[in-house]
């Protein structure tokens, strides 16, 4: 029998949805677990498998067509199998493949034909995000003329969360750039144009209507006039500076890298992401090194009485989407939540004993900061006033736990967040933060994946750094921040011994965490911290 598959909900604020990518086509035989499509939300493109098996009868919204949450997507049932029934008014509404991307949330314009030339199509600023109105193009992965294959990189794309690759769902000649990088759009502003090679695209570019797209921060640099198209060294201008996009300046100043050493593979000899990337410092030849050592001593025997002669140096770098979302974040919640904190040290010679025994353990790895995570959870569930959110008219007290855990990513700080908490073990906790900060730092992880949290943990203990006080990620009423383990002498039955020490500090908004409350909770940590086996019973 004949099964009709609707446009899924794929996130709690989807009300339509576009169709990327079919990865079947009818006819096709599906098994249940195929990728049948690739859906555009309003969050993310994500795959969406088969629950069922059979052959594919029908396809109700085609490649790059939108229609509202539960429209017909399409039908899977016996080779031959009537299904004139179900496309007439069956279960489910039939969408309507020839309407127009939504105006709301276009991805691609896919105005009538007359008013495209064909095969164009006009990609524009995406919402990558939940709360997404404008992005920022780090970098152009692909240049005017350049043909695009479909699911080519076209650009990275900075949003008010992360820095995210922007991938192609159509193929053609990139022919129309329409925010250079660095420059800053509302969502569904022009981004690009596709189409064929040598299309006039003028008079799109001059009817588009969604958006407005800002000019990207005027550069000093001149470029130089290069024959080539492709540098294997670095160009300079007059003044001596390198020719690279911001997001490799930002890699090399992070990994140390001279760029004057690196080949840009880009237009004109850019130095792009992947030339810092891919490149491994040379040797220097003996002759080389002589040359350099005979300059040197040279310098020193010509030097001259110290006369300070140095010059005022400034930098000035572009605030990026993500820096200015954390800059006004952080800001309405230092000076509308009223913060306290609570300090506590913590006794973890019984922590470090049953980690290294846990470790012990085939194929078991967990750490400290697994520990924390897993006895925050456990007291929260105690405490669950600590669990809450303000509103104005009430306070949300949350009994289910989602706990935040801050990441330190190239462009800034996320949190991705693990999902009911108290119900994963420490070995769970830590595959799960491993897997989340990996792909957070590889700009993989996806926005719903950092949406939801209950309570926050920050951890630079790792950085050596013993004590230190956060602000609280709102909505949350609490953010716990966590030091470094600490060698030292401590008082034990009246003697003084070597013992290891950790200090937490409690961040807790007044409004709706007492102080005897947040102590109360700090207290249950404590507990569960100190006398680890409590927390795997």
């Amino acid at each position: 029998m004949a099964t009709v598959i609707t446009m899924p909900r794929l996130s709690d604020t989807m009300t339509e949805g576009t169709v990327a990518t079919w990865l079947k086509k009818v006819g096709d035989k599906i098994k249940e677990g195929d990728i049948l499509a690739e859906i555009e939300t309003d969050k993310a493109t994500m795959e969406f498998e088969s629950f069922n098996a059979g052959t594919l009868l029908h396809i109700g919204i085609e490649a790059g067509q939108s229609a509202p949450v539960d429209s017909l997507l399409a039908i899977i049932g016996n080779e031959g199998e009537d299904i004139s029934s179900l496309l007439a008014g069956g279960s489910s509404p039939k969408a309507e493949t020839t309407s127009p991307v939504a105006e709301e949330k276009p991805a691609v314009v896919t105005t009538p034909t007359a008013d495209l030339p064909a095969g164009v199509k006009v990609v524009t600023m995406p919402r990558l995000s939940d709360t997404m109105t404008t992005g920022t193009v780090a970098t152009w992965l692909k240049k005017v003329g350049d043909v695009v294959k479909e699911g080519d990189i076209l650009a990275e794309i900075e949003t008010d969360k992360a820095t995210m690759e922007f991938e192609s769902f159509n193929a053609g000649t990139l022919l129309y750039i329409g925010i250079e990088e660095g420059g800053s759009a509302p969502v569904d502003s022009i981004l690009a144009i596709l189409g064929p090679a040598g299309t006039d695209v003028s008079g799109v570019v001059a009817n588009f209507k969604v958006g407005s797209a800002v000019e990207a921060p005027k550069t000093e640099e001149v470029k130089a006039e290069v024959s080539t198209p492709a540098a294997t060294t670095p160009v300079a201008n007059a003044s001596g500076r390198i020719f690279a996009s911001p997001l490799a300046k930002k890699i090399a100043q992070e990994k140390g890298i001279n760029l004057s050493q690196v080949a840009g593979s880009g237009e004109n000899g850019r130095i792009t992401k992947a030339d810092v990337e891919n490149f491994v410092p040379g040797t220097a030849s003996v002759s080389e090194v002589a040359q350099a050592v005979t300059q040197a001593t040279a310098a020193v025997a010509a030097v001259k009485p110290f006369v300070p002669a140095g010059e005022v140096f400034q930098e000035e770098i572009k605030n990026s989407q993500m820096r200015k979302v954390i800059a006004k974040r952080l800001s309405e919640s230092k000076f509308t939540a009223p913060h306290y904190y609570l300090t506590i040290e913590l006794d973890m010679d019984n922590a470090i004993a049953s980690r290294n025994m846990i470790n012990g353990l085939p194929e078991t790895k967990v750490s400290f900061n697994d520990m924390v995570i897993k006895a925050s959870a456990m007291a929260l569930k105690k405490h669950p006033q600590v669990n809450s959110q303000w509103k104005d008219e009430a306070t949300i007290i949350n009994h289910h736990v989602n706990i935040g855990v801050a990441v330190a990513v190239e462009d800034g700080l996320v949190v991705p967040v693990l999902k009911f908490t108290d119900q994963m073990s420490l070995t769970q906790i830590g595959a799960s933060v491993k897997d989340m900060a990996g792909r957070a730092k590889s700009k993989k992880i996806q926005p719903a994946e950092m949406e939801g949290s209950t309570f926050t943990i920050s951890n630079l203990g790792m950085f050596g750094i013993q004590s230190f006080t956060s602000i609280i990620n709102q909505p949350n009423s609490a953010i716990l921040s966590v030091g470094a383990i600490v060698e030292k002498p401590v008082v034990k039955n009246g003697q003084i011994v070597v013992g290891n020490t950790m200090t937490v500090t409690l961040a807790c908004d007044h409004r709706t965490v007492d102080g005897a409350t947040g102590a109360q909770f700090l207290q249950t940590f404590k507990a569960f911290m100190e006398n680890p086996v409590t927390m795997l019973a």
